[in-house]
């Protein structure tokens, strides 16, 4: 059973070959594509030099277009998305990609160790933990993780209309929503965190408006 992994990329030459040379030595993994998302600089080139097969997009489609991107592009049968900024600690996955494969599980979350450092005020995850209780009836204790493995039946049935940076959130609450089986992992990953600075409250206002949206879209769904 072939397992891809798809890493959405933007702007993420300082990080990209070291997360892509991690995966390699994960040896459940078969392939591994990176999507270029209209970088600027030498994303591309260096996730080529690292052995990855790179799609790379015309312009920025954000997180969930660049995810999808992937997908069309990947052969497995079970798909991880890998965050391009873990660099080494994305060996990591040797934890998460196993209860897929057994079937133990449809989906598996990677639960991050506590943030370094204090960042925003905890509104967005808050937000996203909260409407992924009321939509899901799933207690999650990182609702904001990008890392995760499943199969490409919970996409295809999951991931459907989700954008930006609310892929996430969308993405477990339609998961539960079907009936698939989802669960966290603790794994000791580590990627680039936002501080308490204009450019972290920047990120994570745009982060909470994607999560409101896809919510709102979830809701209206569901009433259909």
């Amino acid at each position: 059973m072939l397992v891809s992994a798809v890493i959405p990329a933007y702007n993420e030459e300082k990080t990209i070959a070291a997360t892509v040379s991690a995966l390699q030595s994960v040896s459940a993994v078969g392939e591994i594509v990176v999507v270029d998302d209209g970088s600027r600089d030498l994303t591309a080139e260096k996730a080529k030099a690292a052995g990855a097969t790179v799609v790379s997009l015309p312009r920025n489609a954000g997180k969930a277009g660049a995810l999808a991107a992937g997908v069309k592009h990947a052969r497995g049968d079970i798909l991880c998305f890998v965050d391009a900024d873990l660099g080494a600690s994305a060996a990591g996955f040797a934890r998460l990609i196993p209860p897929v494969v057994t079937g133990e599980a449809d989906m598996v979350i990677a639960a991050f160790p506590p943030a370094a450092r204090r960042g925003g005020f905890g509104l967005v995850k808050n937000f996203a933990r909260a409407a992924i209780r009321l939509g899901g009836g799933f207690d999650s204790t990182s609702p904001l993780s990008g890392q995760r493995v499943l199969r490409r039946e919970v996409w295809e049935q999951a991931g459907c209309g989700l954008r930006g940076f609310g892929v996430e959130v969308g993405l477990t609450i339609g998961s539960l929503r079907r009936g698939f089986c989802v669960c966290e992992i603790a794994v000791e990953m580590t990627h680039r965190e936002t501080g308490r600075n204009l450019a972290g409250f920047w990120h994570r206002g745009r982060q909470l408006a994607d999560v409101v949206r896809t919510c709102g879209y979830l809701w209206l769904k569901q009433r259909e």
